[in-house]
């Protein structure tokens, strides 16, 4: 894998939605902060793109180009090499169970300072993050929108392009061991929902096919968005880039 580690402030360049600089196969590039193992990765790259990924942490199984870094203090030249930026800020602050413990403070808050880099490149740009995060006119995606996924894991997208997201269905059954739940013994793992988050209900075979990943850790499938929500995001990106390039090229 390849690794670099690139620093600087921010650095203002080209409008959104202009298609300026083609990777080695033709495709455009996508860089993916905080990409973890690479669930949001894998969607871009299923629709098109040609991606890169940053984490502080080392991220062996991440399927794509990896830098170790730390997304907040990349170089602005670094960033404007990308046609488009996806981010995953960490969502521990602003999770459920962190309101519910009250220690939502011990986790760092970095949406804004996010949105502010990414705006500041004058790139297309998506960040995602969990229900109750400070998002700006987000997007809902669940499970229930994608055929294929036994999934509920409902995630917020706020862009700076339009993105449409499919009829949101009525949440089914999600399968569980749970001898105290009602419908204890009448769902199926390979059938059914399933719950993937710590602890879960489900086998790791199962997550993964629940999920439509099938390179990651239990741990790293908990933290993870299935690919079909950025495949989804990244073929309407796609479309908006070409028309906004026809547009550029015919005025």
């Amino acid at each position: 894998m390849s690794r670099r580690i690139c620093s600087g402030s921010l650095f203002e360049v080209s409008p959104p939605l202009l298609m300026k600089k083609k990777s080695l196969s033709n495709k455009p590039r996508l860089l993916d902060l905080f990409c973890c193992a690479g669930g949001a990765g894998m969607g871009y790259s299923r629709a098109g793109f040609d991606v890169v990924g940053v984490d502080l942490s080392p991220q062996k199984n991440y399927p794509f180009e990896f830098i170790q870094a730390d997304a907040l203090a990349l170089d602005p030249k670094f960033l404007a090499s990308f046609d488009a930026i996806h981010a995953s800020p960490p969502c521990q602050s602003y999770s459920d169970l962190a309101k519910r413990n009250g220690n939502a403070h011990e986790w760092p808050r970095l949406i804004e300072p996010v949105r502010e880099i990414l705006r500041s490149t004058g790139l297309p740009y998506v960040i995602e993050n969990v229900e109750g995060a400070p998002m700006i006119d987000a997007v809902v995606l669940c499970g229930t929108m994608f055929p294929g996924l036994r999934v509920l894991r409902h995630r917020l997208f706020e862009a700076n392009f339009e993105i449409i997201a499919p009829p949101h269905k009525k949440h089914p059954l999600v399968h569980t061991f749970d001898r105290r739940k009602a419908h204890y013994g009448k769902t199926d793992e390979w059938r059914d929902f399933v719950g993937v988050f710590g602890g879960g209900n489900c086998t790791v075979a199962a997550a993964r096919d629940a999920m439509g990943i099938d390179w990651m850790t239990k741990n790293e499938i908990n933290e993870a968005i299935p690919p079909a929500y950025t495949e989804l995001i990244g073929r309407q990106l796609l479309s908006q880039m070409a028309v906004a390039e026809k547009m550029l090229k015919s005025a």
